[in-house]
């Protein structure tokens, strides 16, 4: 009878680098796009989906993004026809060395999807879920080995967008999470590795702040879409790009920082500037912002920090500019 793996430890015991086959469950914008990167990243995979016509669609998603892939650069052995199509969800698993399931955000799907695919992986082969908001405490009630089972949220569209947000629940072990964020940076993504559930993760929380706002002027005749959009392309999603909202931020203190700007600019967190309510500027949280916009920053100097972001704002202005001319005259 062979041991159990210690709590923490990597039943694997093989490098991420040993990944070479990823099973894509689910085929559909974020599948698809999932199957699509993991194929330029030279690893095979096994892909389910219950649709009729989920093949033949899977194929359209990834011609589709061969080109964007191509110019992003392919790693070695990259094959769009690295691909086969199983009948059912644990045979697409059962040859997987990791699993990415992408199903509809639908809690009971997820929960006996989630446990199928516990039950039919190999040891030591994490099972991921690229759910949008559902925490996996809430999702692995029905596994009966829910131990590696974690959240690998993507950006959309995953074959494009570097982002994605790795988190357990509260039954998963901690290999699990460790195993699954090094496989991601190994295959070149930018990895959040959370340390605690949080419904929404981070970025869709802070996606869905803007939308609910833009809804908000909208329906109350304040905004029309079209200045919505405007207003973060042409103005702070320029910046974004290099320095996020929090170091932008301690930017817009000049000399003084982050500290600076909570200082002057704190009261002006109680004006009714939008619907959300702000929370309390302690000492804490002050002090916290202040250090992680110290961490952010690298030690680097604020004039070197201006000019990275001045750098790469004209960089990104130049090259939205050069995408549209080039789509206005069908280059």
């Amino acid at each position: 009878m062979s041991e159990l793996p210690v709590p923490g430890s990597d039943p694997a015991g093989q490098p991420v680098s040993a990944i070479r086959t990823v099973a894509c469950i689910g085929a559909g914008v974020i599948g698809g796009g999932w199957a699509a990167y993991f194929l330029a990243r030279g690893l095979r995979v096994r892909a389910w989906d219950p649709a009729p016509d989920a093949g033949d669609r899977l194929r359209r998603t990834i011609d589709a993004a061969w080109p964007a892939l191509t110019e992003l650069g392919l790693a070695d052995g990259a094959d769009p026809a690295a691909l086969e199509l199983f009948p059912t969800a644990a045979e697409a698993v059962a040859g997987a060395d990791f699993v990415q399931e992408s199903a509809p955000e639908d809690l009971a799907l997820k929960r006996a999807l989630l446990a199928e695919l516990a039950a039919a992986a190999g040891p030591g082969v994490v099972v991921a879920s690229s759910t949008s908001g559902f925490p996996m405490s809430d999702m692995a009630t029905e596994a009966a080995d829910p131990g590696r089972l974690v959240v690998g949220h993507p950006f959309n569209p995953p074959y494009l967008i570097p982002l994605v947000e790795v988190v357990g629940g509260t039954a998963t072990q901690a290999w699990a999470t460790t195993r699954a964020a090094e496989f991601y940076r190994h295959i070149g993504k930018s990895v959040i590795e959370m340390d605690r559930e949080l419904p929404g993760f981070i970025a869709n929380r802070l996606q869905e702040a803007i939308w609910r706002e833009a809804l908000h002027m909208v329906a109350e005749g304040e905004a029309t879409p079209e200045e919505i959009d405007r207003s973060i392309t042409d103005g702070p999603g320029l910046r974004w790009p290099v320095h996020g909202p929090c170091l932008t931020f301690h930017l817009a203190g000049g000399e003084g920082g982050m500290a600076h700007m909570l200082d002057h600019f704190g009261p002006s967190l109680k004006a009714p500037w939008t619907r959300l309510d702000a929370p309390e500027l302690t000492t804490a949280l002050r002090d916290d912002m202040v250090a992680g916009a110290q961490v952010s920053a690298g030690g680097r100097p604020m004039a070197e920090l201006v000019a990275e972001r001045d750098r790469a704002v004209i960089a990104v202005r130049r090259a939205v500019e050069a995408a549209r001319a080039a789509g206005g005259t069908g280059g």
